[in-house]
């Protein structure tokens, strides 16, 4: 009984929470279709892909979660910082620094190096940090807990923080080629990206929805490289491109899941 209680908790968690893993998942790269980045056919894969222009900018900025909800902040963060690099105007976040780190720095030093990171993307967007973590909201005119970053929520945080950005719901409108050709032809497209929104249980991996960006693609496989944000969960992976679409043509509160490119504005 005690751990049929478990595997319900974790399973509810997994369903409620956008961006987290139940505590029980393990790594899960070796899902049917899967190929972690770092095997050899994972390698052979990213050295004969054509769409890699977006790779090295968004691996250069690359970071993990803070916490289970925070796929969609890290995302953001990645993106902002690979679109804007070395702007002259970029975000310094002092929340990070603690009083004591201080002490001994010289008077008119900033120690802090400018970028955006997992905490200050939110702060231009809509939805609260608080929210974010839980705090109940209205949904559909009911009150209920909305963690994480549904994807025009995740949208909108994007254009809030500079970005111009294009939305696509994955819903029955909208072919699989069209969804393919779409993402492949901004992997081929320097200066701009793709973020994705998918729910990990669809494609064959623990958890419920998930955000993170794609690095490349691979034609002779026909998958794509998901940078996951989530290492604790499951490392960058090649995932079959029929596999992330039926990731991403999954229901989320109020609308279908799907993917959101974004560039310069």
């Amino acid at each position: 009984m005690r751990r049929l209680a478990r595997f319900g908790l974790a399973l509810l968690l997994g369903t409620v929470l956008g961006c987290q893993t139940p505590p029980s998942a393990r790594p899960t790269e070796s899902a049917p279709g899967l190929v972690a980045f770092a095997s050899d056919e994972g390698l052979a894969r990213f050295s004969r892909a054509a769409g890699t222009v977006d790779f090295p900018p968004l691996a250069n900025q690359f970071e993990a979660q803070l916490n289970g909800a925070f796929c969609g902040p890290t995302s953001a963060a990645i993106v902002l910082n690979a679109v804007r690099n070395r702007s002259a105007d970029l975000p310094r976040d002092h929340g990070r620094l603690k009083p004591d780190d201080l002490r001994n720095v010289p008077a008119g030093y900033d120690p802090i190096v400018p970028r955006y990171t997992q905490d200050n993307v939110i702060a231009a967007g809509e939805k609260t940090r608080a929210q974010v973590l839980g705090e109940p909201i209205t949904i559909n005119g009911k009150p209920g807990r909305d963690f994480g970053y549904q994807l025009r929520q995740f949208d909108q945080m994007l254009r809030a923080n500079g970005l111009a950005t294009r939305l696509v719901v994955v819903d029955d409108r909208v072919p699989d080629d069209a969804v393919r050709a779409d993402l492949i032809r901004n992997l081929q497209h320097p200066d701009d990206y793709v973020v994705v929104n998918y729910r990990r249980e669809a494609v064959g991996q623990r958890g419920g929805g998930h955000i993170s960006p794609l690095g490349a693609y691979d034609a002779t496989s026909d998958s794509f490289l998901v940078l996951d944000v989530n290492p604790a969960a499951a490392g960058w992976v090649w995932m079959p491109a029929a596999t992330l679409i039926k990731g991403m043509r999954t229901f989320d509160t109020v609308e279908n899941r799907g993917y959101v490119l974004a560039s310069p504005r």
